[in-house]
């Protein structure tokens, strides 16, 4: 239970930009190796014919600059297509359908015009110019265009062929039909008051009244301004199927429900025309960079008909009505509705859509609301219930019923005074009359004709800044669409909640269908067709290969290893009758009892044998406990006093044995927020593994759970658990290979000031590779790139050094949380950083560079039973590398845990850069074995180790960070109350510092 239970608050910036396509074509380039006799000068002589034409391992494409035009503009992609103007240009009998299972087109189609090659510009950077002599060259029928950056490696087959059997499957990927002579055109929408105010301030329109103001632009000229012909972002961006008058407009808004009325100025700019010709030659694998600004206007256009008529939250959208038992409770409920985007993939244009719950606040009146949530609430007793009303309404949007209007009000707080109480100096209009004080009853008597019913509780405070607006709570209504955080609902309400996202694979493509044919969703409103564009309704079909699970190595009763087949089925394997690999002996630890003063307190006379025997059982020797120390929970969480007590814990230690102890077992009895506290206090100041349990867990003592709990203290101390058998796959000849893995953490989305938290881990041990050493450090706040990223990963290849006396030869990286337009990022920032940090110590492993993703909303659906598992869900092992992946790009989807609950989510693997020259069914294979290695569990987990164990340590960091603040440490001060953009500056990065005691070990798991 480590991590369980505690808000993680975690959230991850994944709208990075992303390249924009250029026309032009690209710079080949053979191997140069720059430092003869290195890793890569490997001179192989390639057989005539085969799409690598340069020596050396295959790796990211490196192409020049280009000096021609934006993703759009200028020459058109193929003859006879291009040019400005509307889609409806290419004449009758000259559309091309593009989409599902379209063929590559053959030497018959008519040429691509592309402009001359542009020669290469010198580049002073030795680690740039290195990587740049490392491009591929590929078989295509016409080169890609230039870009300047490195782009992602190429797929090096047609996908793997290993496999034990085979199942059928369907996934949520609906193929998308498209014109390639289409061309869309993107404006830019400019609207401000005409009249200015007299301060002559810029005044912000909000959204509203912006889509009110678009949407009257349209019913005053709707053959110029077609509204089912356009589809806006909500501020600044209108993409059109046709052309658009530009210019200035003028919009005439009456005083209604809709916005506060008056006259606009509105300015319409064309920007840019996407002509879909780009995307078809991006699919087709012409173009190397994808045309993102396609992509990204594609996608509103299947936004636009569900943000009309659903609630947009985030990126997903909900409907407006409830389903009929979705009712939570105490004022919420929950809503069933959807997330989707566009993919490009080898079949072609494909649109993702995937199931999403969510709880809401109901949108009720808020006195009803009040009735509802707040247990025993009483209006005529308000004064009782005034806290926790505050603190249910505070932050919240509401609109007013007193007079026509939709403008949405957040709710400041409560006024001190009761409404009858109320009153305030009302001004003549005209100048008139001296300003009088009116009482709030009587001025909305006169001014609304509306009689307040209960004058005798607070009215709500929905002024902005340091203007007032005081309006009674029977005339408020929560808008809707308010999420309701689920850390926050009581048992009941959470279980259902679960159980609504848990859904088994066929409740959840049921659903997933039914949204896509709603008249509500993506392809309602015929939206989609406007722009050229025709959407297959059925799921894609495809062939998933089950990868075979490796042999693993136990201990046995004797002290030797044994191998061990793991269960058919679920793929897990259990620990009765065997040992770890290698037990760490356990003489130096103690208790601490939080629970001491509890109901639910330990019994240690039950637990305390009963752990040191499983332990025994599995090889750790565990002699009994040095300290025991009983004390309350009242000082697990209060800072000052834990802090106390674990040094007091220390200082008994060292009398006792003249060292430190080696664990310290913390019971509580219950889950608290002083776990931060503990952690950080243990391991950045005192250097003191802890291991956290809970007493009602604990008193059970229950097998498995001791199981678990011994092999976490064991890995935790430097033990081996479970490790392979059989080498991994591509590494089974001489030299040393290093696995690590990267995450950053990012603030919980209201959060301002933070900063994100980086983390890098690696592996420290070879062949059997199950032993990780972390690194942690604070950055810039929401800063997705990792800033020290190659100083970190040295700092890990010299402690690997130390531990083995030589360096790794080869380095594999798997980088988390970062989405498609962040590929560039980590590729020509994270990765040159590295490579620049080790040719400084003449230092040239072999990398390759891998991105994990699990944000995203492919699933899949065995069509039959035999082509899944008992639960519904795919097979352990099952991996995906046709039709749905990427069209050229080194990419697929594995699945290699076991769902036992809801419908299982695959992992998405990206190669980005790939000096060891994987085949799909090695690489395929060898991230399937790395999941069987995870120290705390017996069972292979969905996300490869060194992942998993990089978003434990930043979420570890953040706990750091929260600590930090709410210890009121002299590091978190300044930090606290800084800016987003000097609070890396003003933080003390030694806080984040690991005691030198635990730098080299396990303590996060």
């Amino acid at each position: 239970m480590e991590r369980g239970g505690w808000n993680r608050g975690r959230g991850r910036g994944r709208d990075g930009g992303g390249r924009g396509g250029r026309g032009g074509h690209q710079q080949h380039q053979q191997w140069r190796g720059s430092r003869p006799g290195g890793p890569w000068d490997r001179q192989q002589q390639q057989p005539q014919g085969v799409g690598i034409v340069a020596s050396g391992p295959p790796m990211g494409q490196v192409v020049e600059p280009a000096s021609w035009g934006r993703s759009g503009e200028g020459s058109s992609s193929a003859a006879g297509r291009g040019g400005r103007g509307p889609a409806w240009r290419g004449g009758a009998g000259q559309l091309q359908w593009v989409g599902a299972g379209s063929p590559t087109p053959t030497a018959a189609a008519p040429p691509v015009q592309r402009p001359p090659p542009i020669s290469p510009e010198p580049i002073p950077d030795p680690v740039v110019r290195e990587m740049q002599s490392m491009s591929i060259s590929e078989n295509l029928t016409t080169p890609p265009e230039d870009s300047k950056r490195i782009l992602p490696v190429k797929r090096p087959d047609k996908g793997g062929a290993l496999a034990v059997r085979t199942s059928r499957l369907r996934v949520n990927h609906f193929p998308i039909n498209f014109t390639p002579e289409t061309v869309i055109m993107h404006y830019d929408l400019d609207v401000k008051l005409e009249v200015p105010l007299k301060n002559r301030r810029p005044v912000r329109i909000s959204k509203a009244d912006l889509s009110v103001v678009r949407s009257k632009l349209s019913s005053d000229d709707p053959v110029r301004f077609p509204l089912t012909k356009t589809a806006y972002d909500g501020e600044k961006n209108i993409f059109s199927a046709v052309l658009l008058p530009t210019g200035k407009f003028n919009v005439q808004v009456p005083e209604g429900e809709d916005a506060k009325g008056g006259s606009y100025v509105v300015t319409i700019k064309l920007v840019n025309e996407l002509k879909l010709c780009k995307l078809k030659d991006y699919l087709s694998g012409y173009l190397s960079s994808i045309p993102r600004d396609i992509l990204q206007g594609l996608d509103l256009v299947m936004k636009e008909n569900p943000a009309r008529n659903m609630v947009s939250v985030g990126r997903s959208f909900f409907p407006r009505e409830p389903r009929e038992g979705d009712d939570l409770g105490w004022g919420i409920m929950a809503s069933r509705g959807f997330q989707h985007s566009l993919k490009p993939t080898s079949q072609g244009l494909a649109m993702c859509l995937d199931y999403s719950v969510l709880a809401f606040r109901k949108p009720f009146p808020v006195i009803d609301f009040l009735r509802e949530r707040i247990s025993q609430f009483d209006i005529l007793n308000f004064q009782r219930f005034r806290a926790a009303v505050v603190e249910e309404l505070k932050d919240l949007k509401v609109t007013v019923t007193h007079r026509k209007t939709k403008q949405k009000y957040i709710i400041k707080g409560l006024t001190s005074e009761n409404t009858r109480r109320i009153s305030f100096d009302e001004e003549d209009p005209e100048g008139k009359n001296p300003t009088r004080k009116v009482s709030i009853v009587d001025y909305f008597r006169v001014k609304y004709g509306k009689d307040i019913g209960y004058k005798d509780i607070p009215c709500l405070d929905l002024g902005r800044g340091n203007k007032k607006n005081y309006v009674p709570m029977e005339f408020c209504i929560l808008v809707e669409g308010q999420r309701f955080p689920k850390e926050d609902l009581d048992r009941n309400a959470a279980i259902m909640l679960k159980n609504m996202s848990l859904v088994r694979p066929n409740d959840r493509e049921r659903e997933i269908c039914s949204m896509v044919r709603s008249k509500d969703g993506p392809l309602g409103g015929g939206m989609a067709q406007n722009f050229g564009m025709e959407v297959n309704m059925n799921m894609t079909k495809v062939t998933g290969r089950i990868i075979g699970p490796p042999e693993l190595k136990l201990g046995a009763s004797n002290g030797k290893t044994i191998k061990v087949m793991v269960e058919r089925e679920k793929c897990q394997w259990n620990l009765v009758g065997k040992s770890v690999v290698e037990g760490k002996s356990i003489g130096r630890w103690g208790v601490i009892d939080f629970s001491s003063s509890d109901r639910s307190r330990l019994n240690p006379d039950f637990f305390i044998p009963k752990l040191i025997n499983r332990c025994g059982n599995l090889g750790i020797r565990m002699e009994e406990p040095l300290i025991y120390q009983c004390t309350t929970m009242s000082k697990f969480s209060r800072f000052d006093m834990l802090c106390e007590l674990l040094e007091s814990i220390k200082k008994e230690a060292y009398r006792i044995c003249k060292g430190n102890l080696q664990i310290l077992l913390c019971v509580m009895s219950r889950r608290d927020p002083g776990y931060k506290y503990l952690k950080w206090i243990s391991e950045t100041q005192l250097g003191i593994v802890t291991q956290c349990c809970l007493s009602t867990c604990a008193n059970k003592a229950n097998d498995q759970y001791l199981a678990n709990l011994a092999i976490k203290i064991n890995a935790k101390l430097g033990g081996s658990n479970v490790e392979l058998n059989n080498p991994l796959p591509c590494f089974e000849g001489k030299g040393h290979v290093m696995f690590v893995g990267a995450d950053v953490n990012h603030p919980a989305a209201r959060n301002t000031t933070s900063p994100s938290i980086a983390a890098v881990v690696a592996t420290m041990n070879w062949p059997a590779a199950n032993r990780y050493v972390a690194r942690v450090c604070p950055q810039v706040h929401r800063k997705e790139k990792i800033l020290n990223f190659g100083d970190m990963c040295l700092e890990l290849v010299e402690r690997y050094a130390q531990l083995n006396n030589v360096r790794p030869d080869k380095i594999v990286i798997f980088r988390d949380g970062v989405s498609e337009g962040q590929f560039d990022m980590v590729l020509n920032e994270e990765l040159l950083d590295l490579k620049r940090a080790l040719q400084a110590i003449k230092y040239s492993p072999s990398i390759t560079l891998i991105v994990a993703q699990k944000r995203h909303q492919t699933r899949f659906f065995p069509e039959s039973a035999r082509d899944g598992c008992s639960t519904g869900n795919v097979s352990p092992g099952t991996v995906v590398d046709t039709i749905i992946v990427h069209p050229f790009e080194f990419d697929f989807y594995l699945c290699s845990h076991f769902g036992s609950l809801g419908t299982s989510k695959p992992t998405h693997y990206h190669v980005l850069w790939d000096e060891h020259r994987f085949t799909s069914d090695q690489l395929q294979k060898l991230i399937y074995e790395l999941c069987f290695t995870f120290a705390r569990c017996t069972k292979p987990v969905s996300l490869v180790p060194p992942v998993y164990y990089a978003d434990l340590v930043a979420y570890r960091g953040r706990l750091y960070y929260e600590a930090m603040v709410e210890g009121r440490f002299p590091a978190s001060t300044s930090s606290a109350s800084s800016s987003s953009s000097s609070s890396l500056a003003s933080f003390d990065l030694n806080s984040f510092k690991l005691h030198a005691a635990l730098e080299n070990i396990m303590f996060f798991v």
